[in-house]
């Protein structure tokens, strides 16, 4: 169990924490005192206000039945958090939610997943709400599955909050992006000076799109991203002139720093409140509450409005990539909150293009050289490897792409430029070949595989499967045979389909060059499958695993 809070805001009351065992006896029970107390910090944050309480009971013997009691005194939230009603393979026995507020607090709530309704009472201007839920199964989360399209939870929330001191209202979107405007006010801007080198910095860039882009290298080139939440519970930035001067900042300031450089040449930009991560919960329109996690930017160009990510020295002008893109975004605008689309990446900007060569010995061996260009979400994973030692490297590509363990491996990053980052693999393998027998060698002809996901077979699925990104991968790859062999059996070229994507194949063999060559193209178009388009998937990657296994039969010449 862990409990969030700060000195001055939100503080624990009472905690206990009772273990039973089958037969109902209570075997062990905790108290706030045993509780290990320290700062709220993780892999991102390395400071913050908050602190967190936390304690840990191992289950030896099952069934056991957990009780939790926690007295929690908030003087400081946006909204009224959620109800959870049930997690992944937990049955609910018996579990209840209360909530007492004045009636004339806009109090309000929204089910997810759940048709639970309340009996509402009312004394003395006070509403009383009581939610009762009994004897839900355990279920287990469908591979693929996003829990919050699947879990039960309600959502709560009153119209006017007070956060850290400041008092706001939360009724509409409009309203709370007017609270947000009100924080960032005086931290956007930058001094006189500062301006002035600004404007002549662009002075001679003709477009305000190309000013923007040059603005967001500026930024990349010399600003870090570091993870400081402090004040007001980490909802305002710190100035721009401070990120100016230090260079460095977390997303809210980086992106506050973005509005303020693009605000001293003209250019009207949005800071924008979303919930980041792959697939992650949007916004929901007709219920305003709080799930932001990040925060980026948006300049309204007429016609082409562009998202930038601040917290990033990597990524490219305009490009969002899966951690935010595919949801709603709050702006935070002149006249308030205003919900928009982020964009949505298409196969087209998430490519992993392979050249291939691989050259046979008569003994089964071979050497491989893999050139790679890969843009989007591959893109980063492909930068993203740089920091790794070269064993690492090595076992994450071999993982990645379903690499054969070869008996030399070199892996080297080239170029990094428009969006298209390339990387070069040399391979070598003392056995190559899959069976040698008397004349004949069996070969898998490809070094990797453009698709390894295979699903199970399943009477109904029940939820909607997701991958990270829409996709685009294709390998040429062209085999030199050793002297004296020629081709005995070439794999059937194939064309597969399904709703949602498409698997190309083609091998041809050149007996003058003594080379086979085949192109393959694998598609994705949509990352999220519909529940009951599941199994036409399955079917269709099982086919997709097939094609890939296909032998090439080479044999000595008589």
């Amino acid at each position: 169990m862990i409990l969030h809070y700060n000195k001055k805001f939100n503080s624990v009351g009472s905690f206990e924490m009772r273990v039973y065992s089958a037969d109902g006896t209570l075997t062990k029970k905790y108290h706030k005192s045993d509780m290990y107390d320290r700062a709220a910090v993780d892999n991102e944050s390395i400071v913050t206000d908050d602190r967190i309480l936390a304690i840990e009971h191992t289950v030896v013997t099952y069934p056991t039945t957990v009780e939790f009691i926690v007295e929690e005194d908030l003087k400081s939230l946006i909204d009224l958090g959620s109800w959870d009603i049930q997690e992944s393979e937990q049955a609910v026995q018996n579990t209840y939610y209360h909530i007492s507020i004045a009636s004339d607090a806009g109090f309000r709530y929204v089910n997810k997943n759940t048709s639970a309704k309340p009996q509402k009472t009312t004394v003395d201007k006070t509403d009383s709400y009581l939610w009762k839920v009994t004897n839900l199964k355990a279920f287990k989360l469908e591979d693929g599955a996003e829990s919050w399209r699947v879990l039960p939870r309600i959502y709560f929330a009153a119209n006017n909050f007070e956060f850290y001191g400041i008092p706001g209202n939360i009724s509409t979107w409009q309203n709370y992006g007017k609270w947000q405007q009100g924080l960032n006010a005086d931290v956007c801007n930058l001094s006189p000076k500062r301006v002035e080198e600004l404007q002549k910095m662009t002075a001679d860039i003709k477009t305000d799109k190309e000013k923007a882009k040059y603005l967001y290298n500026y930024l990349q080139q010399n600003m870090r991203y570091v993870s400081i939440q402090l004040g007001i519970g980490g909802l305002k930035p710190f100035p721009a002139a401070f990120v100016d001067e230090k260079k460095y900042g977390d997303c809210k300031a980086l992106a506050n720093y973005m509005c303020a450089m693009l605000k001293a040449v003209n250019i009207p930009a949005y800071y924008a409140k979303v919930r980041a991560g792959s697939n992650e919960e949007p916004y929901d329109a007709a219920f305003p509450n709080d799930l932001s996690n990040h925060i980026i930017v948006c300049i309204p160009f007429k016609g082409d409005t562009t998202w930038l990510e601040c917290t990033s020295s990597t990524q490219q002008f305009g490009k969002l990539g899966k951690f935010t893109e595919n949801r709603n975004a709050l702006l935070i605008t002149e006249d308030g909150g205003k919900l928009v689309n982020t964009p949505k990446s298409t196969d087209v900007d998430n490519q992993l293009n392979t050249v291939v060569t691989i050259k046979l010995d008569a003994d089964g061996g071979a050497k491989a050289q893999l050139k790679i260009l890969s843009t989007g979400d591959y893109r980063d994973d492909y930068i993203g490897m740089a920091a790794l030692k070269n064993d690492e490297q090595k076992q994450y590509l071999m993982q990645m792409l379903g690499i054969k363990q070869p008996s030399v491996f070199n892996f080297t990053p080239t170029t990094d430029k428009d969006g298209v980052k390339e990387v070069d693999i040399d391979l070598e393998y003392d056995k190559f070949c899959d069976i040698a027998t008397g004349d004949k060698q069996f070969y898998k002809p490809k070094v990797f595989d453009l698709w390894q996901v295979t699903v199970p077979v399943l009477e109904k699925r029940k939820s909607d499967y997701y991958f990270g990104t829409p996709m685009l991968k294709t390998c040429i790859t062209t085999i030199d045979l050793p002297a004296g062999f020629e081709v005995e059996t070439l794999p059937t070229s194939q064309s597969l389909k399904f709703t949602y994507g498409t698997y190309d194949v083609k091998y041809a063999y050149d007996a003058g060059k003594n080379q086979v060559v085949s192109t393959a193209k694998f598609n994705l178009t949509n990352q999220v499958i519909p529940a009951a388009k599941y199994t036409e998937m399955q079917v269709y990657m099982d086919a997709v695993a097939k094609a890939q296994n296909k032998k090439l039969v080479i044999r000595r010449k008589a």
